[in-house]
Parts: structure tokens; C-alpha cells; sequence
């Protein structure tokens, strides 16, 4: 706003230079350009983002399934490490959707016992996966990209109208130099004859 204020204010002043004027129609365009354009990159980033991740969670909730696994051996956790943090790794075996048997190591959120049975997610070939993404982090994860898109965007308009500024700068110092240069040596001696 006080670029608004600051043009119609600098309108009539005599000392009010071309690339002042310059400089307050930048501020004023992006000004605008965060307020009205911020809003709506955020709105297709967010849009976009939903859809790609919305196919991710279709994708992955039709290729991965859950099966019952059975704990063949407990394995102490690492002292430290994310499997530490993370649960019981337990040597296991299942049987994936397609009938084959499948043995490996999985990560159980409580002490077992060999016999056990639990939950995992395994992929269309019947190998261990994360469990799928849900609509509900879709969306939020979607909502993160929006803004992260806002935010970029409202960073690049300001960048290029500092690049601009600083550019509009130098011409000014670089004219004010050709003014010094023109003026400077004569500085005091106005109207003498040596």
C-alpha cells in the first residue's frame, strides 16, 4: 500500500526521476502480483498436486495388500539406528496374494514370540512395502505443495523486481556519474575565467 501512497505522492515533484517513477510501478506490480497471483499459483499447485497424489493412493492401494505373517524369529534391535526407534525386527514368513511363500525380516511394533502372527503390507510381488497412502495425506501433503508453490512464486516475483531495481540503480549512479564528470571539474569556480 505505501507504494500506492508513495506514487501518488512522488506524481508532481520536480525532482521525481524516471527511474523512480520506474521503481514505484515495480513495487506496485509486485504488490499486485503476490496478492492476486500468489493465491492462484497456490490454488493450481494444490490442485495439481492432489491429482498426481490422488493416482499415487489409487495406485498403490490397488498393487499393495495385507497379509498375515509368522514370526519365525525375534532379532534384538540395533542400539541405535531408525530400527531402534522404528520397532522389533522379526524374521518372518508369509504368504502373498499370488499363493507364493515369502520369508524376510519385518519390523513389528511389539515383542513376539516365534508363532506370531501380524500384519504386513507387501507389493504385487509379494515383498515387504510401506503401508499405502490414504486420501487424507494425499491431501494434506497436497496442501503443503500449494503453499510451497505460493510461496515460490511470491519469492520469484520479488526476486526479478530486486534484480530490476538494482539494475534500474545503476543506470541511475552510472548517469549521475556522466553529470559529475560533466559538472564536478568546474565545482566552485562558476562564472570565473582563468
Amino acid at each position: 500500500m505505501r507504494a500506492i501512497a508513495g506514487l501518488w505522492r512522488w506524481r508532481v515533484n520536480p525532482l521525481y526521476r524516471t527511474t523512480d517513477r520506474v521503481e514505484g510501478w515495480l513495487a506496485l506490480a509486485a504488490v499486485l502480483l503476490m496478492t492476486l497471483g500468489a493465491p492462484a499459483v497456490a490454488l493450481w499447485g494444490t490442485r495439481t498436486a492432489h491429482e498426481t497424489l490422488m493416482g499415487v493412493v489409487r495406485e498403490q492401494q490397488r498393487q499393495r495388500h495385507q497379509v498375515w505373517a509368522t514370526a519365525a524369529q525375534s532379532t534384538p534391535p540395533a542400539a541405535d539406528g531408525p530400527e531402534a526407534e522404528s520397532g522389533h525386527r522379526v524374521n518372518a514368513t508369509w504368504t502373498a496374494v499370488d499363493g507364493r511363500t515369502h520369508s524376510g525380516t519385518v519390523v513389528a511394533d511389539r515383542p513376539t514370540e516365534p508363532g506370531d502372527r501380524l500384519r504386513v503390507w507387501v507389493d504385487a510381488h509379494g515383498e515387504i512395502a510401506a503401508r499405502p497412502m490414504d486420501a487424507a495425506t494425499a491431501s494434506s501433503h497436497a496442501a503443503l505443495a500449494g503453499f510451497g508453490t505460493a510461496v515460490a512464486a511470491a519469492g520469484l516475483v520479488e526476486s526479478v523486481r530486486r534484480l530490476l531495481v538494482r539494475r534500474l540503480l545503476a543506470r541511475r549512479y552510472a548517469r549521475w556519474a556522466q553529470e559529475w564528470a560533466r559538472v564536478g571539474p568546474d565545482w566552485g569556480r562558476t562564472g570565473r575565467s582563468n
